[in-house]
């Protein structure tokens, strides 16, 4: 990608909603030189095209025909996919009572027609800015911070939304549970710093191994990382966990405290069942973990697999 197409891969996003195309004319003649802009000219193509761009921003005018401003922005903060993106009405009404209800319903700004250029790009630049911050933090508070893969509490939501979702009814879901081996000694041997970089490396390993998967990857808690894999069935992830022991092994990682190897080794268990109406995730986490516990007691460096059911007792 060339540096003009990264920067605008890179831009924020706005959707100006405005029935007056002249409007939107003015609107883009202030903000397109700094912001990628999208258009609707109703409420119902406005809520289609939120859903197909996901702005970082909506400029929405009260006043249209069909569906109303305010119950675009009602319906924008009802969706749990589009409810965070700020939305600032744009609108020729001047009275206090429409400019309370916008903001009752969610909106962050009011801006008055005729548009003054000047001050709806300060307006904008300053909501686009506490929105990028605000998209930072978010991303922090599921995010590992030493290995850069979601965090147990990303994962738990990740593995909630994949067996609750009425359409994945019927599908396969698998697990893996990957535990690092001797992990105590190796930090004993070589360190806390070593062992932090010996993580970093395996979750790069993991990563990996995962880019041809379709699926999900967590540090799930000190040396211990889990994959979700939805679509998968117990041969599919197997499969997969291969390709991860074997991107570990790739590195090589002297472990002079190991049991097993003379370097870094994995240990994983594999659980996958059909979801069913009613489980719950923690089947799928308990089924695994009980998979990896065998692993371990079979002399570590090793798969262990099965399939379970909702009957299954662990």
């Amino acid at each position: 990608m060339n540096d003009l197409s990264q920067a605008s891969a890179n831009r924020a996003v706005i959707l100006i909603v405005d029935d007056e195309i002249s409007n939107v004319e003015i609107i883009y003649a202030a903000l397109g030189d700094d912001y990628e802009i999208s258009f609707a000219t109703s409420g119902e193509e406005a809520l289609e095209v939120a859903r197909l761009t996901q702005p970082d921003l909506v400029l929405l005018d009260v006043v249209m025909p069909g569906m109303q401003g305010f119950e675009v922005c009602q319906r924008l903060k009802e969706d749990p996919l589009l409810a965070d993106i700020p939305v600032i009405f744009t609108t020729g009404l001047g009275n206090v009572e429409d400019e309370v209800r916008g903001l009752s319903l969610g909106a962050i700004d009011y801006v008055t027609k005729p548009i003054q250029p000047m001050i709806l790009r300060n307006r904008v630049r300053n909501h686009i800015e506490l929105k990028q911050l605000r998209d930072r933090l978010a991303l922090m508070a599921v995010t590992d911070a030493l290995t850069g893969l979601h965090n147990r509490r990303k994962l738990d939501g990740l593995l909630s939304s994949a067996v609750n979702t009425p359409a994945a009814e019927g599908s396969w879901l698998s697990i893996i549970m990957i535990d690092v081996d001797f992990f105590k000694q190796f930090n004993d041997t070589y360190g806390h710093e070593t062992g932090d970089r010996c993580l970093h490396m395996v979750a790069s390993a993991l990563s990996r191994a995962m880019r041809q998967a379709s699926g999900y990857t967590a540090r799930y808690g000190g040396e211990e990382f889990a994959c979700v894999l939805p679509g998968s069935d117990l041969e599919r992830a197997m499969e997969i966990a291969g390709d991860i022991r074997r991107h570990v092994g790739q590195l090589a990682i002297p472990h002079e405290g190991s049991q097993v190897q003379p370097y870094v080794t994995i240990s994983m268990g594999v659980a996958a069942a059909l979801i069913r109406a009613g489980m719950q995730p923690g089947l799928w986490i308990r089924a695994a973990d009980q998979q990896l516990y065998l692993a371990k007691a079979a002399g570590r460096d090793q798969i262990k697999g099965e399939v379970f059911t909702s009957d299954s007792a662990f």
